[in-house]
């Protein structure tokens, strides 16, 4: 048998309780990776909507790979501040990729929106990916060679008027699309700024919605089936993101376009072709 695209990487995953992160996670894993799961739910007792990490590594282990289990609340420093340390040390290395995918989406009317909701979607949207990927860096970049994925929202793009048309899913939804359009603008800088030292930084945010548990619990009512991409579509355009050759970097990706745009076979969450 050969050898798998993420054979010996060491990968980080945040957000990896359920939905995206999960998927994204257990598919590294299938591809052959050692994965470190970061996320507040441990078990179900602390879990609001299904999934935990502790399924997630279940689902992991099941490739034999490494799994190390990270309890963190990322809108916390002081959690953030270890990730990368406990991920290193049980992992038995430096991390080769890093899936910031960890979000928190609180709807709301930018007139009357309270600054104690900005600042926790800010710090958890745009501050965290850019704490972890600091912490990264300075071995990926002794080593020439790391990956790092965003995971950003179709929101951070501007409306278009007058007239505005702000029905369906995108009510509500300015101040959270404004701390992705940060994450947006702070990757594409980051790319620039370490060009030449072979990390690679993108973003991907899906095109249609990606019905997680997060999202059904959002938005299920109201998206139509003609506004849905499948979690393995969104979950390929990631991996294609954590093995892109050193000048793909710097990007914010579409999801179903780049599938397109490199000509990507999608496949299932364990790897196989669908």
């Amino acid at each position: 048998m050969g050898s798998k695209r993420l054979d010996g990487k060491r990968v980080v995953v945040t957000g990896a309780s359920r939905g995206i992160g999960a998927a994204v996670a257990r598919r590294a894993a299938a591809e052959g990776a050692d994965v470190a799961i970061v996320a507040r739910t441990v078990d179900a007792a602390d879990a609001y909507l299904p999934g935990t990490l502790g399924d997630t590594a279940d689902q992991l282990r099941r490739f034999g790979g490494q799994v190390v289990v990270i309890q963190a609340d990322l809108a916390d420093e002081r959690d953030r501040d270890r990730v990368v340390a406990e991920a290193e040390a049980g992992l038995g290395g430096p991390i080769d990729v890093l899936v910031n995918n960890a979000a928190v989406a609180l709807y709301g009317t930018v007139a009357d929106y309270t600054f104690k909701r900005m600042r926790l979607m800010y710090e958890l949207n745009c501050v965290a990916p850019l704490h972890l990927a600091q912490a990264v860096i300075p071995a990926m970049a002794e080593r020439g060679e790391g990956w790092i994925v965003n995971v950003s929202s179709g929101t951070a793009r501007h409306w278009q008027g007058p007239p505005f048309q702000l029905g369906g899913t995108g009510t509500g939804t300015t101040v959270y699309g404004a701390s992705k359009a940060a994450l947006n603008r702070v990757s594409n800088g980051l790319a620039a700024e370490l060009h030449g030292h072979g990390i690679r930084v993108n973003t991907v945010e899906p095109r249609a919605a990606v019905m997680s548990e997060g999202a059904r619990d959002l938005v299920g009512d109201i998206v139509r089936p003609d506004q849905i991409e499948s979690m393995e579509e969104m979950v390929e355009a990631i991996l294609a993101l954590c093995d892109c050759p050193a000048d793909h970097t710097g990007n914010t990706h579409i999801s179903l376009d780049l599938i397109d745009e490199l000509g990507l076979t999608v496949h299932s969450l364990d790897g196989a072709p669908m």
